[in-house]
């Protein structure tokens, strides 16, 4: 019944329900005059042409049989008059009765009937009590992703979205939503923006901007994360009132330079970890190349733990017997001083050769990862096949080739036999694709790391020959989801996440190596927390307490399949 006033309420409130039913019941009129003229009529032809005389009732009955085609036959004209008399009756029943009532009924009543059946399912408001929740302002890339990670840490969050039928349509894939419009003042109380945990603004830059000052009137200390499509916008949503702005192209092509080794230190620290350092280095031209992880001897001889080792595009737990070829990325984890140690045995010799980087695509993610390279002293090649971006590009390169990335005189001039690592960052993932099955036909050793725009690509750009691939759902998650932490963000992969997970009952008093955790599922252990004490990097003889939590590293896929296993 609460459900049916609501609607009905809806309904009624709106302008144009109440004009639809205004032009509904005028034609209904319209209609009705016509069939009480077609009865009147009716009486006149039987009595003065044919003289019969029939009840007022038998005119209404013979007129609705014959305007819905039914046409009994139980009564019926003799003269010429009255035939041609129910001509027009049964062609005026066809337009009126069989064409322009369901129609009208359909466009007048039923649809916007419809609507509000929609608009009453989607909830208006958040209930009085919530408080610590994300606000995710629309629904985009990035918000899929992102209201994953939320939900395994049981942090509540809510999608704000304008259009009705969309967001009864969420509601029932199982989303938190908010069916209004992110600009009106009214939106912020019935959301309760003071008490949220987090504001992600992820509209276009100048709807972000009213968001921040809109939501800034209600709540002055809550936290605005919101997404910049152009740099300059940056200064503009500062000034709003963000706490953190993000340029997601910037950062992805941030990230996607801070996936290659080619510098003076063979490891990269992508990120940090409970204070521990998380690197990676490639094994290419290093002498752990052909030896497995038990020979190598990492931990003993630097310090650093090996969690896991890249291999064309899909991360596996590090074993002792996983293999380390040339086209191995090893995941250390270790104290800045044990990754220091860790990159003069990577490179005995100290060298301080720096390899030029190709990176396809001029636009401002391959800008940004130019510009990265270049703070690190890295020589970049790019080739960009827009004459018109050539005086934005700017001296970012030091060499810049104009021309289709397709041809392969472009690519060679460019430098792809030069260089060890290509960066693909074309907006396009079917280019993408395209130009990793090229790059890798044309030079077989080099690196490949690429972007691509929608997750659903992934696996094909790998199978394309590309050994890393980035986008922005996961570093838009990732930023977020490390604000809302208090913590550094690490960017490991698409599809590859930090997770924590309560121990599963079954597994209290097992160790490590007893629960085959890493073999049975490919989850990762990177940190054991109980009682307030973490430990990193856990041995294989380290005994699970009940109740405890565990840090882990792997895949949603992976995660399924330990819930599955041990749940």
């Amino acid at each position: 019944m609460k459900f049916l006033i609501s609607q009905v309420s809806y309904f009624l409130d709106q302008r144009d329900s109440r004009r639809n039913i205004g032009a509904l019941l005028k034609y209904l009129a319209f209609l009705l005059l016509v069939i009480a003229l077609f009865t009147v009529l009716f009486h006149v032809i039987m009595l003065y042409v044919e003289g019969r005389e029939f009840s007022w009732l038998s005119g209404l009955y013979w007129t609705l049989t014959v305007m819905t085609t039914l046409g009994f036959g139980d009564i019926t004209f003799e003269s010429d008059l009255g035939r041609g008399f129910s001509i027009v009756v049964l062609l005026s029943g066809v337009v009126l009765l069989l064409i322009m009532l369901p129609f009208t009924f359909i466009r007048f009543f039923y649809a916007p009937w419809l609507e509000a059946q929609i608009h009453a399912r989607s909830p208006q408001e958040v209930p009085p009590d919530t408080e610590g929740h994300v606000i995710i302002c629309t629904f985009d890339s990035i918000a899929p992703n992102l209201i994953k990670r939320l939900k395994q840490l049981d942090i509540p969050y809510f999608v704000i979205e304008s259009d009705a039928a969309k967001a009864a349509e969420y509601l029932q894939d199982g989303i938190s939503v908010i069916q209004g419009n992110v600009e009106r003042v009214s939106m912020y109380r019935k959301i309760r923006v003071e008490k949220a945990r987090l504001v992600f603004a992820n509209a276009e830059d100048t709807v972000n901007t009213n968001i921040i000052l809109t939501a800034r009137e209600f709540a002055p200390q809550v936290p605005i994360a919101a997404t910049a499509e152009v740099e300059d916008s940056i200064d503009i949503l500062e000034l709003s009132g963000a706490t953190n702005v993000l340029p997601l192209k910037k950062i992805l092509g941030e990230k996607l330079a801070n996936r290659i080794s080619v510098g003076k230190e063979r490891a990269n620290i992508i990120g940090t970890f409970n204070g521990w350092r998380v690197a990676e280095f490639t094994v290419h031209d290093t002498p752990y190349s052909g030896l497995q992880l038990s020979e190598a001897n990492f931990r003993e001889e630097s310090g650093v733990n090996i969690i896991g080792v890249w291999d064309r595009g899909r991360l596996v737990p590090a074993r002792p017997e996983t293999q380390l070829s040339d086209n191995s990325v090893a995941v250390a984890v270790g104290t800045e001083d044990q990754i220091g140690l860790l990159n003069s045995k990577l490179d005995p010799g100290n060298s301080t050769r720096l390899e030029p980087v190709l990176i396809i695509g001029g636009g401002k993610v391959g800008r940004a990862a130019g510009q990265a390279l270049k703070a690190q002293g890295v020589p970049v090649y790019m080739v960009e096949a827009k004459k018109e971006l050539k005086g934005v590009i700017g001296t970012i390169p030091d060499r810049l080739t104009i021309g289709d990335a397709a041809d392969r005189h472009v690519l060679e001039e460019g430098g792809l036999n030069e260089c060890s690592v290509v960066i693909l960052s074309t907006n396009q993932d079917a280019v993408n694709i395209y130009l990793s099955i090229y790059c890798r036909r044309l030079n077989p050793s080099v690196r490949i790391v690429s972007r691509i725009t929608y997750s659903r690509n992934l696996e094909a750009v790998h199978r394309a020959g590309a050994d890393f691939v980035l986008s922005y759902a996961p570093i838009g998650a990732e930023t977020v989801l490390s604000i809302i932490q208090g913590r550094d963000s690490v960017i490991l992969g698409e599809d590859v996440e930090f997770l924590t997970i309560r121990l599963p009952s079954k597994l209290a008093g097992k160790t490590l190596s007893e629960s085959n955790i890493g073999n049975r599922c490919g989850l990762i252990v990177l940190a054991v927390e109980h009682n307030g004490e973490t430990i990193v990097n856990p041995g294989p003889d380290h005994v699970f307490q009940p109740n405890c939590k565990l840090k882990v590293l792997g895949t949603a896929a992976q995660l399924r399949s330990f819930g599955e296993c041990f749940l």
